[in-house]
């Protein structure tokens, strides 16, 4: 399998463009890059998310212990890109 890299976000479905566009007043091409915009940063993976958010709150001079609090309290919050998983991964889930 390829890495995260090799992913190219697919055009946003009908459905929710359609939405987005009847919500926001937004532009049907405006629409297109703001969910492309949104479905990159929730492509993060979760490792890559605590890594950034703690050097981001160790920057703002925070101590472990209340950034390890931050974090975990944000992540009950979040969405957050699935692991990559292989087929036999997939499979197990599937089939036990």
């Amino acid at each position: 399998m390829g890495s995260s890299s090799d992913i190219v976000s697919p055009a946003p479905a009908g459905a929710l463009l359609r939405h987005v566009v009847a919500t926001t007043g937004l532009t049907a091409p405006e629409a297109t890059r703001v969910i492309g915009d949104v479905l990159a940063f929730h492509a993060e993976p979760l490792e890559h998310l605590v890594r950034r958010r703690h050097r981001e709150l160790q920057a703002r001079g925070q101590q472990n212990t209340a950034i390890f609090r931050q974090i975990a309290a944000e992540l009950r919050h979040s969405v957050v890109a699935a692991p990559e998983l292989s087929e036999r991964q997939l499979r197990r889930i599937v089939h036990g």
